[in-house]
């Protein structure tokens, strides 16, 4: 009691000064030292603020004159809690965060979570450093006080906060922020979390993530779910995604190589009320394109011829997409079709051209000058600058400013443009030369490649004649056919290239010099085509064509390494005879070809493509098709003997395919157990053959095992994705095993024991527990425990 009065006296003796000046405590205490400690063993406080004392021995002599003080600190700020939230503002206004972190955790350990202005201030001050520590720090907030109080959470803070992980590429944590809003029922509009998407899609995690996002978020609007005459819900309408989102998202699917999660962001589309927009019509062929849709992409060709608007660059990227598709299935035909149709398009439109300069050339040399009106040059003012700098994206007050969220809106479109010009740099089978679309050397190499590997030779010649007559080269030498025979010479397909210079001949094309003298020191070289240079050297002589003096010195020199004396002799005296071209003529030749060096560049791309490349099984797209549109229409028993017969036939099923059988057992109301069969094919082929796990297809796994509590076989899955060093979204399995499996097994005592090491544990502590629990239970073969669930993924 006693002590008691002697502490009251000091504290009402005390001046502010002298309170402030010890609120945070000595500076020399630290940790467990300091009075303001949760464990320190001064004093103790309850949530009302009531004071408990511990029989504690303090020992004087140690802490000398400081003893009143530091009594008086405790009971200040035990009582008046307000003083550390304002500690807390304080230290963010002058940045020093460390300080604020020390506060915000004393406020934590005295009176909880700090009122909800306190909380905004700590929450967006963390964010605005941009700093990955602080930023996991705010994020860490956030999450303690969504667990405790989300009440206090306000929505315009943890938008920011988004935002800023989403800049940083912190994208895991931005998704999950944004996850909480929506759980919260404080819904983020459409602009605000269409930018937050846009800066995660800069990198292939963060795009994969966002496509989860987007899905979730259209999930909600399915069928018409939301009402939208009712007025409570036009918080959650202004939510919906829009055609923006979508362009965004789909833009990073493709750049980052996950095509099938965005033709499921296409499917939903139409689900949610949204129809395509013009650009959305080049992504949506692009998306086909790779997945090898090539029926959806000729349905989309009638659409982009009629519609308007549609820019080079997009015309350029929808055929590189057919011609891409035509080459997939080894629909050679309509390939050339395409291109000849191009070449001539492009003939006649150059032909225009040259008539329209020839008007002008005559108009302005007999200086009459058609009627126009002077026009002063746009200022374009603002449009061209960046709608926000970094310094006002990271200011929290602009940022609060923008109650519509425009700035955001306008940042997402640039960010989109950025990912559309980089996609446009993946379009290497069509180019445009003022406004006119060709195809590009390694079109043809691919082409060419594809009639060799085929042995289609005289479909080849027939085609690369009709091409060399629509191109009309300079010089014969340019010619495609020139460049296809020497590409065969360089690889070694002299027989090809025999074959394609009878069909020129035949043609009655006349070829020059060069391809015979190259073609003849290639067979000299081999040293065993007797008969084929014979019959070359007849052809020769019948054009007219007069080979150069190198050719015969290999010629002689395969004659006499054959001990065939006589036919040496012949050709040497026939040297001798032969009336060589002046040095002038030979000069002005090689002008010629110099000035169309680019001619080889079909040569050089199509040793490059054959050399590279790896012969495709045209079939496999085709047996994919049939298994997607099955599983599409959930005829899965259908399904399943396609992809029977399929591997009857020898075709080996890739990722493409399980990943359509997969989506298609989960849909059809959970078929799990057909799922781990398929995972068993899949673990033999990858020990077999080349097949690759992709993302995507492991990701369905997971989702498929955990979903239906076969744990073991998500396990398997987990560590092949930690093999691969593939991201896992560990929240999103998290809530999928509280949704479906949190229930179970409540009574049984190892799972409280699993709960204690926390909830989503590193693999190096769920697998000791994995292996407990199986020591106690059996599974069946599929790794489904019938009495423990045992999750595996969560972290």
């Amino acid at each position: 009691g006693r002590q008691m009065l002697r502490v009251g006296r000091i504290c009402s003796r005390s001046s502010t000064r002298a309170v402030s000046s010890f609120l945070v405590g000595p500076r020399h205490l630290t940790g467990h030292e300091s009075p303001h400690f949760l464990g320190s063993k001064c004093c103790w406080t309850n949530r009302t603020g009531a004071i408990g004392f511990l029989n504690t021995k303090l020992n004087i002599g140690s802490y000398g004159p400081c003893l009143s003080t530091l009594t008086e600190t405790i009971l200040v700020q035990a009582h008046d809690p307000s003083l550390l939230a304002l500690e807390i503002e304080n230290a963010i206004d002058q940045q020093r965060f460390d300080d604020a972190w020390r506060a915000y955790e004393k406020h934590i350990h005295m009176d909880g979570v700090p009122r909800k202005s306190v909380l905004s201030k700590l929450i967006t001050g963390f964010a605005e450093t941009c700093d990955a520590h602080w930023l996991n720090q705010s994020y860490n907030v956030v999450n303690h006080a969504f667990e405790e109080k989300s009440k206090l959470l306000e929505k315009e803070p943890l938008i920011f906060l988004s935002l800023a992980l989403a800049r940083s590429s912190l994208p895991n944590l931005s998704i999950n922020v944004v996850r909480k809003l929506i759980k919260m029922e404080a819904y983020p509009p459409v602009a605000a979390w269409s930018a937050i998407i846009a800066h995660m899609c800069q990198t292939a995690t963060g795009a994969f993530l966002a496509a989860d996002m987007v899905m979730e978020i259209g999930y909600l609007f399915q069928n018409n779910r939301v009402d939208p005459r009712k007025k409570s819900n036009r918080p959650l309408l202004l939510m919906k995604p829009n055609s923006l989102t979508f362009n965004i998202i789909l833009t990073a699917s493709l750049l980052f190589g996950t095509t099938k999660k965005a033709e499921q962001l296409l499917e939903l589309m139409p689900r949610i009320g949204l129809k395509p927009d013009v650009s959305s019509l080049i992504v949506m062929a692009r998306i086909y394109e790779q997945n090898g849709h090539r029926d959806e992409i000729q349905k989309l060709r009638r659409h982009v011829n009629e519609a308007c608007g549609l820019s080079e660059s997009e015309l350029r990227q929808f055929y590189d997409c057919l011609l891409s598709c035509h080459l997939k299935f080894g629909d050679l035909d309509s390939a050339v079709d395409m291109i000849l149709d191009m070449l001539k398009k492009g003939k006649n439109t150059k032909r225009s051209l040259e008539a329209a300069k020839a008007v002008l050339e005559a108009v302005e040399n007999n200086k009459i000058y058609l009627p126009y009106e002077k026009t002063k040059p746009v200022n374009s003012g603002s449009s061209n600058k960046s709608v926000c700098t970094d310094s006002q994206m990271l200011n929290y007050i602009s940022f609060f400013k923008d109650k519509s969220f425009a700035r955001l809106e306008l940042d997402a479109r640039e960010l989109l443009k950025l990912l559309s010009g980089k996609l446009q740099e993946q379009v290497g089978l069509v180019k445009s030369e003022y406004g006119i679309l060709y195809p590009t050397e390694t079109m043809y190499a691919k082409l060419v490649k594809a009639f060799l590997e085929a042995d289609k030779i005289s479909a080849l010649a027939s085609f690369l004649v009709k091409a060399s007559k629509e191109d009309s080269p300079v010089s014969v030498e340019s010619s495609f056919v020139v460049q296809v025979i020497n590409a065969c010479i360089s690889l070694g397909w002299l027989e090809q290239a025999h074959d394609l210079l009878d069909e020129m001949r035949f043609s009655g094309i006349r070829v020059g010099s060069t391809i015979y003298s190259s073609l003849l020191k290639a067979y000299c070289k081999e040293g065993h085509h007797e008969d084929d240079i014979a019959a070359l050297l007849k052809d020769a002589q019948q054009a007219g064509i007069q080979l150069d003096p190198s050719c015969y010195e290999d010629l002689i020199q395969s004659r006499a390494h054959h001990n065939n004396t006589t036919g040496a002799l012949n050709l040497f005296k026939e040297l001798k005879s032969l009336n060589i071209l002046k040095a002038g003529q030979n000069e002005f030749e090689m002008l010629v070809q110099g000035c169309n060096n680019n001619g080889a560049a079909l040569t050089t791309k199509l040793v490059e493509e054959v050399r590279s490349g790896h012969p495709v099984n045209h079939a496999i797209h085709d047996w994919n098709n049939v298994i997607h549109f099955f599983c599409k229409k959930r005829l899965m028993h259908d399904a399943h003997k396609a992809l029977g017969k399929m591997k009857a036939l020898g075709h080996t099923p890739n990722a493409q395919t399980f990943h359509s059988l997969v989506t298609g057992y989960a849909a059809v109301g959970g078929k799990y157990v057909e799922v781990t069969d398929l995972w068993g094919e899949m673990k033999v082929l990858a020990t077999s053959s080349s097949m690759n796990f992709d993302q995507e297809l492991l990701d369905s796994l997971l989702y498929c095992f955990v979903r239906g509590g076969f744990f073991l076989r998500a396990m398997e899955v987990i560590e092949m994705m930690e093999k691969g060093k593939i991201f896992i979204d560990k929240y999103k399995y998290k809530s999928l095993w509280l949704k479906y499996h949190r229930t179970l097994y409540k009574g049984d005592v190892l799972v409280s024991a699993w709960f204690a090491t926390t909830v989503w544990m590193d693999t190096t502590v769920w697998k000791p527990l994995v292996v407990l629990f199986a020591a106690m239970n059996t599974s069946d073969s599929s790794g489904y425990f019938p009495y423990y669930g045992v999750p595996v993924v969560f972290s």
